[in-house]
């Protein structure tokens, strides 16, 4: 019985070795170039849902928890190694608004990043608040209209915590919209029509 622990142990450290060493090639090697690290995100911005255009969003998707668990290759959230120990929760000094979340997904033909936004420690109001202080250079009269649908949207409680920004295919920007990729390409439906003002179905 006193090799149960031991044991126990090992296999533990075997399967984290296994996870570190889970990464193809190509992965490990755009990792090293963007200075990316694992990072565990905080469960508030994996619960909350997102939206998918950064300046006039027509959907929100549910949570960024479902989204990461549709991916069919491998998905492993990374970080940039400067803000791997970035202070987070409600209230900490210094914390920004934002951080930047990969969302790597890896399949033997391609590895895709999903870049998000972590806005979580803010709530749907403030979220709403900082884009218009973050854009105000780029947005007028076309944002104070995506304003609006998206209080409205907090009101019927589909509130955003999170914007997929970009996405990424080995190394390259897609041009097409994160939007359209996500309802065209990858089928992932969105849980709030911003344009109809009104939740969707299932």
């Amino acid at each position: 019985m006193r090799l149960l622990p031991i044991c126990l142990g090992f296999l533990l450290l075997m399967g984290n070795a296994s996870a570190a060493l889970a990464a193809s090639a190509k992965a490990t090697a755009l990792r090293q170039a963007n200075g990316l690290a694992v990072f565990t995100p905080p469960e508030k911005f994996l619960a909350g849902n997102f939206v998918a255009d950064e300046m006039n969003p027509g959907f929100i998707f549910g949570t960024v928890k479902a989204f990461a668990a549709s991916r069919s290759c491998p998905a492993t959230w990374l970080i940039e190694t400067a803000d791997k120990n970035r202070p987070s929760g409600p209230g900490a000094p210094d914390a920004p608004a934002e951080y930047t979340l990969y969302l790597e997904e890896d399949c033997p033909d391609r590895v895709v990043y999903y870049v998000f936004i972590d806005q979580s420690d803010l709530t749907p109001q403030q979220w709403i608040d900082w884009r218009q202080k973050f854009h105000k250079s780029k947005t007028g009269e076309e944002f104070d209209e995506a304003k609006s649908k998206l209080e409205q949207a907090c009101t019927a409680g589909c509130g955003v915590g999170a914007e997929l920004r970009f996405i990424q295919k080995n190394g390259k920007l897609m041009t097409k919209s994160p939007e359209a990729v996500l309802r065209q390409d990858l089928k992932f439906a969105p849980i709030y029509d911003l344009n109809q003002r009104k939740k969707i179905l299932p």
